[in-house]
């Protein structure tokens, strides 16, 4: 076969680059183009040009589409879409093509001041939620950001897909559509005085520590998605303190055996609405030891098991959507830990989930 020959037997795709950008909250950015006529939205980026690599190619989208000049020190996924896949366009003669999604971090208030479209591109860009930000996306490049933003916060590496599906081990957040939990109160402070005699406790949760340093995380499964939270709950009548509260929450939702919680601090709740509008009431964040994790069983207020993940404090923080506040919070959380039981620093690590049978900590 002569080398014109054999350039013309190989296989030619498509290339293209994007970006995921989340604000401090864990929002997904997302660009809403003046071209589509099915009204759409896209992550940023675009078409390599020839000769061009994937993020080179990605560096001069984002810098055309946005205008911000960022580095991309990470690839979260590569995409792989066949030629006749039912979401590329009628008539449109596509090749097949393969897609490269690069982290472009988080930007701060200031950065996202400064973003700057092309109107004849682009009419406006937003930022959502992950379960509002598939709604808006082609099913397929849903799947796709969905994959690399987990791969992000799960430290699974680079996701390998095929037409949007995973063609290697499908990690734990993917298995159960973990998606990031948005809380109104995100950026509520965490008061570290003891809570006032007159602020009723309406609730109470914790960083719930294993011996590697990691904290237990469940997630309640909906058609939606899975939306993860610390375990904990509602102060009921027939406990007596809200260490009471956290001890049955978390044996009812994770089957956790606790010890020594300790209170970090407490958020207030203005209205309580959440609690049929009670009115102020205080919110209790604690960090405790998991001495024991039981087997999956139902969870009597839902009907059905929760999640169990593995995950280290930064990683939770992220999960819960709360953005810096969150990340104190669980700095806080691991020096308490550190400092009271010895437990090492949690470095990055795959989220894990934790097996139905349970685990024997040592």
């Amino acid at each position: 076969m002569s080398a014109a020959q054999y350039a013309a037997s190989r296989h030619a795709v498509w290339l293209s680059a994007a970006a995921i950008f989340t604000d401090q909250i864990g929002r997904i950015l997302l660009v809403h183009p003046t071209y589509r006529e099915d009204d759409r939205w896209l992550l940023p980026g675009g078409a390599a040009e020839p000769d061009e690599h994937p993020m080179d190619a990605c560096r001069r989208e984002i810098a055309e589409e946005l205008d911000l000049d960022r580095a991309f020190p990470r690839v979260l996924a590569v995409h792989s879409l066949s030629p006749h896949h039912p979401d590329i366009r009628p008539g449109m003669p596509c090749p097949g093509e393969i897609r490269y999604i690069f982290d472009g971090g988080t930007l701060t208030p200031e950065q996202i001041q400064k973003i700057r479209l092309p109107s004849e591109e682009l009419s406006e860009f937003a930022f959502f939620e992950t379960r509002e930000a598939v709604q808006r996306l082609l099913p397929v490049d849903g799947q796709i950001m969905l994959a690399a933003y987990r791969a992000r916060l799960g430290a699974t590496g680079s996701a390998h897909l095929a037409d949007g599906q995973h063609i290697l081990k499908v990690p734990a957040l993917d298995r159960h559509d973990v998606h990031v939990r948005y809380r109104p109160m995100w950026d509520s402070p965490l008061r570290r005085t003891p809570v006032p005699g007159q602020l009723p406790v309406q609730q109470a949760w914790a960083w719930c520590f294993v011996p590697d340093g990691r904290v237990v995380l469940v997630a309640d499964p909906g058609p939606s998605g899975a939306l993860p939270m610390l375990p904990g709950g509602t102060v009921e009548k027939t406990d007596t303190t809200p260490e009471d509260t956290l001890r049955r929450e978390a044996v009812e939702e994770a089957q956790l055996t606790l010890a020594d919680p300790v209170r970090l601090g407490w958020v207030l709740d203005e209205t309580g609405e959440v609690y049929g509008g009670v009115g102020p009431n205080a919110r209790l964040c604690l960090a405790a030891r998991v001495t024991d994790i039981g087997p999956a069983v139902i969870d009597p207020a839902t009907g059905h098991p929760f999640v169990r993940l593995l995950a280290t404090p930064a990683q939770t923080a992220a999960l819960l959507g709360w953005g810096p506040p969150g990340a104190r919070q669980a700095q806080l959380a691991a020096e308490t830990a550190c400092a009271r039981w010895g437990m090492p620093t949690a470095h990055p690590t795959e989220i894990e989930e934790v097996p139905a049978e349970g685990m024997r900590l040592s």
